[in-house]
Protein backbone atom coordinates (compact mmCIF):
# COMPACT_ATOMS: atom_id res chain seq x y z
CA UNK A 1 0.00 0.00 0.00
CA UNK A 2 2.70 2.35 1.11
CA UNK A 3 4.46 1.56 -2.24
CA UNK A 4 1.54 2.35 -4.51
CA UNK A 5 0.51 5.79 -2.63
CA UNK A 6 4.68 6.50 -3.07
CA UNK A 7 4.22 5.58 -6.87
CA UNK A 8 1.24 7.64 -7.54
CA UNK A 9 3.34 10.67 -5.92
CA UNK A 10 6.09 10.41 -8.65
CA UNK A 11 3.96 10.60 -11.31
CA UNK A 12 1.86 13.52 -9.85
CA UNK A 13 4.26 15.24 -8.56
CA UNK A 14 6.12 15.43 -11.75
CA UNK A 15 3.17 16.29 -13.50
CA UNK A 16 2.71 19.09 -11.51
CA UNK A 17 6.69 20.48 -12.07
CA UNK A 18 6.71 19.83 -15.66
CA UNK A 19 3.23 21.62 -15.94
CA UNK A 20 4.91 24.59 -14.42
CA UNK A 21 7.73 24.36 -16.65
CA UNK A 22 5.73 24.17 -19.49
CA UNK A 23 3.78 27.48 -18.81
CA UNK A 24 7.33 29.01 -18.09
CA UNK A 25 7.82 28.46 -21.53
CA UNK A 26 10.23 24.86 -20.96
CA UNK A 27 8.87 23.40 -23.76
CA UNK A 28 11.39 20.47 -24.04
CA UNK A 29 10.00 19.27 -20.65
CA UNK A 30 7.12 16.58 -21.37
CA UNK A 31 9.01 15.05 -24.59
CA UNK A 32 12.06 14.67 -21.89
CA UNK A 33 9.72 12.96 -19.40
CA UNK A 34 8.35 10.27 -22.31
CA UNK A 35 11.58 9.95 -23.63
CA UNK A 36 13.02 8.98 -19.62
CA UNK A 37 9.35 6.22 -19.57
CA UNK A 38 11.01 4.48 -22.84
CA UNK A 39 14.77 5.15 -21.78
CA UNK A 40 13.66 3.68 -17.91
CA UNK A 41 11.72 1.07 -19.19
CA UNK A 42 14.60 -0.57 -21.27
CA UNK A 43 17.11 -0.28 -18.33
CA UNK A 44 14.89 -2.52 -16.36
CA UNK A 45 14.41 -4.61 -18.53
CA UNK A 46 18.69 -4.77 -19.39
CA UNK A 47 19.33 -5.04 -15.38
CA UNK A 48 17.15 -7.76 -15.41
CA UNK A 49 18.37 -9.43 -18.44
CA UNK A 50 21.82 -8.58 -16.60
CA UNK A 51 20.95 -10.41 -13.32
CA UNK A 52 20.33 -13.67 -15.58
CA UNK A 53 23.65 -14.60 -15.24
CA UNK A 54 24.10 -13.69 -11.90
CA UNK A 55 21.02 -15.22 -10.25
CA UNK A 56 21.78 -18.49 -12.43
CA UNK A 57 25.30 -18.68 -11.09
CA UNK A 58 24.90 -18.50 -7.68
CA UNK A 59 21.94 -19.86 -7.13
CA UNK A 60 23.31 -22.94 -9.15
CA UNK A 61 26.35 -22.89 -6.09
CA UNK A 62 24.21 -22.06 -3.58
CA UNK A 63 22.06 -24.95 -4.43
CA UNK A 64 25.45 -27.14 -4.54
CA UNK A 65 26.01 -25.41 -0.80
CA UNK A 66 22.28 -26.73 0.00
CA UNK A 67 23.15 -30.22 -0.77
CA UNK A 68 27.00 -30.18 0.63
CA UNK A 69 25.50 -29.20 3.89
CA UNK A 70 27.37 -25.76 4.09
CA UNK A 71 24.31 -23.75 4.45
CA UNK A 72 23.04 -25.86 6.89
CA UNK A 73 26.34 -25.70 9.28
CA UNK A 74 26.43 -21.70 8.83
CA UNK A 75 22.49 -21.68 10.04
CA UNK A 76 23.83 -23.08 13.01
CA UNK A 77 26.75 -21.54 13.68
CA UNK A 78 24.55 -18.04 13.17
CA UNK A 79 21.37 -19.50 15.42
CA UNK A 80 22.10 -17.60 18.83
CA UNK A 81 21.89 -14.68 17.28
CA UNK A 82 19.77 -14.75 14.24
CA UNK A 83 16.98 -16.95 16.05
CA UNK A 84 17.32 -12.92 17.91
CA UNK A 85 16.61 -10.68 14.95
CA UNK A 86 14.19 -12.96 13.24
CA UNK A 87 11.97 -14.78 15.47
CA UNK A 88 9.71 -16.11 13.13
CA UNK A 89 11.99 -18.30 11.22
CA UNK A 90 12.57 -21.83 13.47
CA UNK A 91 16.15 -22.33 14.62
CA UNK A 92 18.88 -23.81 12.39
CA UNK A 93 16.77 -23.34 8.93
CA UNK A 94 18.90 -23.07 6.45
CA UNK A 95 17.54 -19.93 5.24
CA UNK A 96 19.69 -18.50 7.93
CA UNK A 97 22.72 -19.37 6.05
CA UNK A 98 21.50 -17.63 3.01
CA UNK A 99 20.89 -14.65 4.89
CA UNK A 100 24.88 -14.75 6.21
CA UNK A 101 25.63 -15.43 2.75
CA UNK A 102 24.04 -11.96 1.61
CA UNK A 103 25.08 -9.51 4.02
CA UNK A 104 28.70 -11.11 3.90
CA UNK A 105 28.97 -10.30 0.09
CA UNK A 106 27.17 -6.85 0.88
CA UNK A 107 30.05 -6.26 2.80
CA UNK A 108 32.63 -7.36 0.68
CA UNK A 109 31.29 -4.32 -1.55
CA UNK A 110 29.97 -8.29 -4.04
CA UNK A 111 26.98 -6.38 -5.19
CA UNK A 112 26.70 -8.85 -8.24
CA UNK A 113 26.60 -11.62 -5.75
CA UNK A 114 24.60 -10.04 -3.15
CA UNK A 115 21.64 -10.08 -4.89
CA UNK A 116 21.09 -13.17 -6.11
CA UNK A 117 22.04 -14.47 -2.06
CA UNK A 118 19.43 -11.71 -0.92
CA UNK A 119 16.70 -13.43 -3.39
CA UNK A 120 17.69 -17.30 -2.35
CA UNK A 121 17.25 -15.78 1.14
CA UNK A 122 13.78 -14.25 0.16
CA UNK A 123 12.49 -17.49 -1.02
CA UNK A 124 13.15 -19.09 1.90
CA UNK A 125 11.24 -16.56 4.05
CA UNK A 126 8.76 -17.31 1.84
CA UNK A 127 7.93 -20.74 2.40
CA UNK A 128 7.69 -19.93 5.88
CA UNK A 129 5.01 -17.18 5.60
CA UNK A 130 1.34 -18.07 5.72
CA UNK A 131 0.35 -15.06 3.80
CA UNK A 132 2.23 -15.06 0.70
CA UNK A 133 1.13 -11.45 0.06
CA UNK A 134 2.37 -9.91 2.93
CA UNK A 135 5.77 -9.43 4.23
CA UNK A 136 6.84 -10.95 7.52
CA UNK A 137 8.77 -9.76 9.84
CA UNK A 138 12.09 -11.35 9.13
CA UNK A 139 11.75 -10.38 5.75
CA UNK A 140 11.20 -6.57 6.50
CA UNK A 141 14.40 -7.09 8.97
CA UNK A 142 16.40 -8.73 6.49
CA UNK A 143 15.27 -6.17 3.75
CA UNK A 144 16.48 -3.31 6.51
CA UNK A 145 19.81 -4.80 7.08
CA UNK A 146 19.79 -4.48 2.81
CA UNK A 147 19.06 -1.14 2.58
CA UNK A 148 21.43 -0.21 5.46
CA UNK A 149 23.95 -1.11 3.47
CA UNK A 150 26.61 -2.20 5.51
CA UNK A 151 30.16 -2.55 3.23
CA UNK A 152 33.24 -3.05 4.64
CA UNK A 153 35.22 -2.71 1.99
CA UNK A 154 33.66 -0.02 -0.62
CA UNK A 155 35.94 -1.07 -4.05
CA UNK A 156 33.93 0.26 -6.58
CA UNK A 157 33.46 4.03 -4.98
CA UNK A 158 37.89 3.87 -4.32
CA UNK A 159 38.20 2.99 -8.11
CA UNK A 160 35.56 5.75 -9.31
CA UNK A 161 37.58 8.15 -7.05
CA UNK A 162 40.57 7.35 -8.17
CA UNK A 163 39.37 7.45 -12.14
CA UNK A 164 38.05 10.93 -11.60
CA UNK A 165 42.39 12.28 -10.36
CA UNK A 166 41.66 12.11 -6.33
CA UNK A 167 44.88 13.15 -4.68
CA UNK A 168 43.79 10.32 -2.03
CA UNK A 169 41.29 8.08 -3.36
CA UNK A 170 41.37 6.03 0.13
CA UNK A 171 40.76 9.46 1.63
CA UNK A 172 37.02 8.37 2.17
CA UNK A 173 37.73 5.24 3.58
CA UNK A 174 37.29 5.11 7.24
CA UNK A 175 33.84 8.04 7.21
CA UNK A 176 32.01 5.82 4.86
CA UNK A 177 32.86 2.55 7.01
CA UNK A 178 31.75 4.62 10.28
CA UNK A 179 28.52 6.24 8.42
CA UNK A 180 27.49 2.60 6.98
CA UNK A 181 28.09 0.77 10.44
CA UNK A 182 25.86 3.85 12.16
CA UNK A 183 23.11 2.89 9.72
CA UNK A 184 23.44 -0.16 9.97
CA UNK A 185 23.03 -0.42 13.87
CA UNK A 186 20.55 2.08 13.06
CA UNK A 187 18.26 -0.15 10.98
CA UNK A 188 18.18 -3.19 13.68
CA UNK A 189 17.17 -0.75 16.26
CA UNK A 190 14.45 0.98 14.27
CA UNK A 191 12.58 -2.25 13.03
CA UNK A 192 13.48 -4.04 16.28
CA UNK A 193 11.17 -0.97 18.06
CA UNK A 194 8.38 -1.76 15.35
CA UNK A 195 8.82 -5.70 15.72
CA UNK A 196 9.00 -4.99 19.70
CA UNK A 197 12.50 -7.00 19.47
CA UNK A 198 13.80 -6.95 22.83
CA UNK A 199 17.65 -5.65 22.18
CA UNK A 200 18.57 -6.17 25.39
CA UNK A 201 20.34 -9.85 25.17
CA UNK A 202 23.56 -11.27 24.88
CA UNK A 203 24.00 -12.20 21.87
CA UNK A 204 22.56 -8.87 20.06
CA UNK A 205 24.61 -6.55 21.97
CA UNK A 206 27.97 -8.86 21.80
CA UNK A 207 27.16 -8.65 17.93
CA UNK A 208 26.74 -4.91 18.07
CA UNK A 209 29.93 -4.04 20.66
CA UNK A 210 31.91 -7.04 17.93
CA UNK A 211 30.82 -5.20 14.92
CA UNK A 212 32.19 -1.87 16.68
CA UNK A 213 35.56 -3.73 17.22
CA UNK A 214 35.64 -5.25 13.25
CA UNK A 215 34.92 -1.31 12.53
CA UNK A 216 37.66 -0.04 14.61
CA UNK A 217 40.20 -2.99 13.66
CA UNK A 218 39.58 -2.22 9.99
CA UNK A 219 39.99 1.55 10.66
CA UNK A 220 43.14 1.23 12.39
CA UNK A 221 44.77 -1.06 9.66
CA UNK A 222 43.86 1.41 6.84
CA UNK A 223 45.98 4.05 9.01
CA UNK A 224 49.16 1.51 8.60
CA UNK A 225 48.52 1.28 4.65
CA UNK A 226 49.56 3.95 1.76
CA UNK A 227 46.87 3.96 -0.48
CA UNK A 228 48.34 1.46 -3.12
CA UNK A 229 48.26 -0.77 -0.13
CA UNK A 230 44.66 -0.76 0.59
CA UNK A 231 43.25 -0.36 -2.47
CA UNK A 232 45.03 -3.49 -3.48
CA UNK A 233 44.34 -5.53 -0.09
CA UNK A 234 40.66 -4.73 -0.60
CA UNK A 235 40.11 -5.76 -3.96
CA UNK A 236 42.34 -8.56 -4.12
CA UNK A 237 40.67 -9.67 -0.43
CA UNK A 238 36.94 -9.63 -1.66
CA UNK A 239 37.75 -11.60 -4.86
CA UNK A 240 39.89 -14.36 -2.84
CA UNK A 241 36.88 -14.74 -0.67
CA UNK A 242 34.44 -14.93 -3.31
CA UNK A 243 35.90 -17.40 -5.22
CA UNK A 244 36.77 -19.20 -1.74
CA UNK A 245 33.10 -19.41 -1.46
CA UNK A 246 32.84 -21.53 -4.31
CA UNK A 247 35.65 -23.60 -4.11
CA UNK A 248 34.61 -24.40 -0.53
CA UNK A 249 30.90 -25.05 -1.48
CA UNK A 250 32.17 -27.55 -4.65
CA UNK A 251 34.35 -29.06 -2.11
CA UNK A 252 31.49 -29.56 0.33
CA UNK A 253 29.45 -31.12 -2.19
CA UNK A 254 31.75 -33.26 -3.37
CA UNK A 255 32.27 -34.65 0.37
CA UNK A 256 28.52 -35.48 0.74
CA UNK A 257 28.73 -37.26 -2.81
CA UNK A 258 26.44 -34.67 -4.38
CA UNK A 259 26.10 -34.71 -8.05
CA UNK A 260 27.88 -30.92 -8.14
CA UNK A 261 27.04 -30.52 -11.76
CA UNK A 262 23.74 -31.52 -11.50
CA UNK A 263 22.53 -29.57 -8.32
CA UNK A 264 23.92 -26.43 -9.92
CA UNK A 265 21.97 -27.26 -13.30
CA UNK A 266 18.89 -27.46 -11.11
CA UNK A 267 19.96 -23.91 -8.69
CA UNK A 268 21.00 -21.98 -11.53
CA UNK A 269 17.31 -23.21 -13.36
CA UNK A 270 15.80 -21.21 -10.78
CA UNK A 271 18.11 -18.33 -11.32
CA UNK A 272 16.87 -17.59 -14.78
CA UNK A 273 13.15 -18.28 -13.59
CA UNK A 274 13.78 -15.52 -10.57
CA UNK A 275 15.19 -12.57 -12.97
CA UNK A 276 11.90 -12.77 -15.39
CA UNK A 277 9.66 -12.84 -12.27
CA UNK A 278 10.73 -9.09 -11.58
CA UNK A 279 11.27 -7.46 -14.48
CA UNK A 280 7.69 -5.85 -14.20
CA UNK A 281 8.32 -4.74 -10.41
CA UNK A 282 11.78 -3.61 -12.11
CA UNK A 283 9.76 -1.48 -14.82
CA UNK A 284 7.26 -0.12 -12.56
CA UNK A 285 9.82 1.63 -10.09
CA UNK A 286 12.54 2.62 -12.61
CA UNK A 287 9.73 4.13 -14.69
CA UNK A 288 8.45 6.51 -11.99
CA UNK A 289 12.05 7.79 -10.83
CA UNK A 290 12.82 8.48 -14.47
CA UNK A 291 9.87 10.56 -14.17
CA UNK A 292 10.73 12.28 -11.64
CA UNK A 293 13.91 13.41 -12.01
CA UNK A 294 13.54 14.24 -16.03
CA UNK A 295 10.19 16.81 -14.71
CA UNK A 296 12.69 18.65 -12.72
CA UNK A 297 11.06 17.71 -9.92
CA UNK A 298 14.86 16.71 -7.98
CA UNK A 299 16.11 19.63 -9.30
CA UNK A 300 13.39 21.93 -7.31
CA UNK A 301 13.77 19.45 -3.89
CA UNK A 302 17.34 20.42 -3.86
CA UNK A 303 17.01 24.00 -4.57
CA UNK A 304 14.44 24.00 -1.90
CA UNK A 305 16.68 22.51 0.94
CA UNK A 306 19.22 24.83 -0.14
CA UNK A 307 16.97 27.74 0.37
CA UNK A 308 15.80 26.47 3.50
CA UNK A 309 19.15 26.20 5.04
CA UNK A 310 20.62 29.35 3.72
CA UNK A 311 16.73 31.24 5.25
CA UNK A 312 17.96 29.84 8.95
CA UNK A 313 21.31 30.59 8.79
CA UNK A 314 22.92 27.12 8.84
CA UNK A 315 26.28 25.82 6.64
CA UNK A 316 24.61 24.75 3.39
CA UNK A 317 27.95 23.69 1.85
CA UNK A 318 26.58 19.56 2.05
CA UNK A 319 23.57 20.71 -0.39
CA UNK A 320 25.44 20.23 -3.18
CA UNK A 321 25.88 16.74 -2.52
CA UNK A 322 22.17 15.89 -1.66
CA UNK A 323 21.48 14.80 -4.95
CA UNK A 324 23.24 11.48 -4.37
CA UNK A 325 21.59 10.87 -1.12
CA UNK A 326 18.06 11.60 -2.33
CA UNK A 327 18.65 9.14 -5.48
CA UNK A 328 20.27 6.64 -3.60
CA UNK A 329 17.15 5.11 -2.00
CA UNK A 330 15.51 5.04 -5.65
CA UNK A 331 18.09 3.78 -7.96
CA UNK A 332 21.90 2.74 -7.43
CA UNK A 333 22.91 3.84 -10.95
CA UNK A 334 21.46 7.18 -10.77
CA UNK A 335 23.27 7.84 -7.18
CA UNK A 336 26.31 6.49 -8.91
CA UNK A 337 25.43 8.78 -11.72
CA UNK A 338 25.14 11.94 -9.64
CA UNK A 339 28.01 10.99 -7.46
CA UNK A 340 30.79 11.12 -10.46
CA UNK A 341 28.80 14.54 -11.30
CA UNK A 342 29.53 15.69 -8.03
CA UNK A 343 33.38 14.65 -8.50
CA UNK A 344 33.55 16.03 -12.58
CA UNK A 345 31.42 19.41 -11.14
CA UNK A 346 33.05 20.23 -7.89
CA UNK A 347 36.48 18.14 -8.09
CA UNK A 348 37.06 15.03 -6.56
CA UNK A 349 38.52 16.21 -3.67
CA UNK A 350 36.17 19.11 -2.75
CA UNK A 351 33.89 18.88 0.17
CA UNK A 352 31.12 18.17 -2.01
CA UNK A 353 33.16 15.20 -4.11
CA UNK A 354 34.04 13.70 -1.20
CA UNK A 355 30.49 13.75 0.53
CA UNK A 356 28.75 12.30 -2.61
CA UNK A 357 31.23 9.49 -2.10
CA UNK A 358 30.34 8.81 1.82
CA UNK A 359 26.80 9.24 0.53
CA UNK A 360 27.11 6.42 -1.83
CA UNK A 361 28.53 4.23 0.72
CA UNK A 362 26.25 4.59 3.62
CA UNK A 363 22.84 3.11 2.47
CA UNK A 364 21.32 1.17 -0.33
CA UNK A 365 19.09 1.39 -2.51
CA UNK A 366 15.54 1.11 -0.45
CA UNK A 367 13.51 1.22 -3.29
CA UNK A 368 15.05 -0.95 -5.77
CA UNK A 369 15.43 -3.71 -3.40
CA UNK A 370 12.05 -3.42 -1.94
CA UNK A 371 11.04 -3.87 -5.75
CA UNK A 372 13.35 -6.58 -6.22
CA UNK A 373 12.98 -8.69 -3.18
CA UNK A 374 9.34 -8.76 -2.69
CA UNK A 375 8.27 -8.83 -6.45
CA UNK A 376 10.66 -11.99 -6.54
CA UNK A 377 8.35 -13.63 -4.45
CA UNK A 378 4.99 -11.77 -5.17
CA UNK A 379 4.66 -9.97 -2.10
CA UNK A 380 2.27 -6.48 -2.27
CA UNK A 381 1.54 -5.73 1.39
CA UNK A 382 5.27 -4.25 2.44
CA UNK A 383 3.93 -3.16 6.12
CA UNK A 384 6.39 -1.18 7.57
CA UNK A 385 9.13 -2.29 5.56
CA UNK A 386 9.55 1.00 3.78
CA UNK A 387 8.87 3.47 6.70
CA UNK A 388 12.02 1.74 8.66
CA UNK A 389 14.01 1.55 5.37
CA UNK A 390 13.65 5.04 4.92
CA UNK A 391 14.47 5.86 8.45
CA UNK A 392 17.26 4.11 8.59
CA UNK A 393 18.54 6.31 4.91
CA UNK A 394 17.67 9.12 7.17
CA UNK A 395 20.22 8.04 9.97
CA UNK A 396 22.79 7.39 7.56
CA UNK A 397 22.50 10.62 5.35
CA UNK A 398 22.86 12.34 8.27
CA UNK A 399 25.88 10.18 9.60
CA UNK A 400 27.48 10.88 6.51
CA UNK A 401 26.98 14.73 6.27
CA UNK A 402 28.79 14.79 10.33
CA UNK A 403 31.71 12.61 9.40
CA UNK A 404 32.53 14.65 6.21
CA UNK A 405 31.93 17.62 8.44
CA UNK A 406 34.44 16.28 11.00
CA UNK A 407 36.94 14.73 8.10
CA UNK A 408 37.14 16.80 5.38
CA UNK A 409 35.59 20.81 6.23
Amino acid sequence: MVLNYIWIGFFLIAFLIATVELCMGNTEVFPAIIESTFSSSKTAFEISLGLTGTLALWMGIMKIGEKGGLVNALARALNPLFKRLFPEIPEGHPVFGHIFMNLGANMLGLDNAATPLGLKAMEGMQELNQHKERATNAMIMFLVLNTSGLTIIPVSILVYRAQLGAAQPTDVFIPILIATTIATMAGIIITSLYQKINLFNRAIVGTMLGLCLLVSGMIWLSTQLTKDQLNLYSTTIANVLLFGIIVAFIVAGMRKKVNVYEAFIEGAKGGFETAVRIIPYLVAILVAIGVFRASGAMDVLISGIEKGFQFMGINADFVGALPTALMKPLSGSGARGMMVDAMTTYGADSFVGRLSCIFQGATDTTFYILAVYFGSVGVRNTRHAVAAGLLTDLVGVLAAIGVAYLFFY
